[in-house]
């Protein structure tokens, strides 16, 4: 299986805030960006791995400032890391400013996408191979953040989370 770089997977989405898809205070529900971060990792994760994805879970998400509506949103996911079935997507939201043009980001997410089979079994996917600074960064805080939420969930002891005991010592 042909290793891949962040880069084979980066995919945009670029849409309008519509009226119909805010709440009372004129902004976008969180719901709504939700799942247009949703769609936009599922395609990135069924391109680094040319298989059926599913989402396993939200890691991650923060909402920094309110997006009204009318504004232009682009939504930027790529992979950070994979491991052996499952692969971490992390999602940068940018929002345009009217007058200006200007990018400012409001949002940031992380997601679990799992490759499987026609059937629903999970699948082998290829390796990633980051290769600027800040891939390298996300590629070396996935390992961590998959062992914490594996000790949370009491499927890894935390004696075992090599990388979450590196950073206290």
């Amino acid at each position: 299986m042909q290793s891949k770089h962040p880069i084979d997977s980066i995919t945009t989405l670029t849409d309008l805030v519509l009226p119909g898809e805010t709440n009372p205070l004129d902004n976008l529900f969180g719901g709504e960006l939700l799942a247009r971060m949703d769609r936009a990792s599922s395609i990135a994760a069924r391109r680094h791995c040319n298989r059926i994805v599913v989402t396993a879970s939200v890691n991650h998400v923060v909402f920094s400032k309110a997006v009204p509506v009318g504004s232009v949103l682009t939504i930027e996911a790529k992979v950070s890391r994979a491991f052996k079935s499952s692969m971490e997507i992390f999602v940068d939201v940018w929002m345009e400013d009217r007058e200006s043009g200007e990018r400012t980001k409001v949002n940031e997410g992380i997601y679990t996408f799992v490759a499987v089979d026609r059937t629903g079994a999970p699948v082998r996917v290829p390796e990633l191979i980051p290769q600027t600074d800040l891939e390298k960064e996300r590629y070396a805080g996935a390992l961590r953040r998959k062992q914490l939420s594996l000790v949370l969930s009491k499927k890894m002891d935390p004696h075992d989370a090599t990388e979450l005991k590196a950073l206290f010592t």
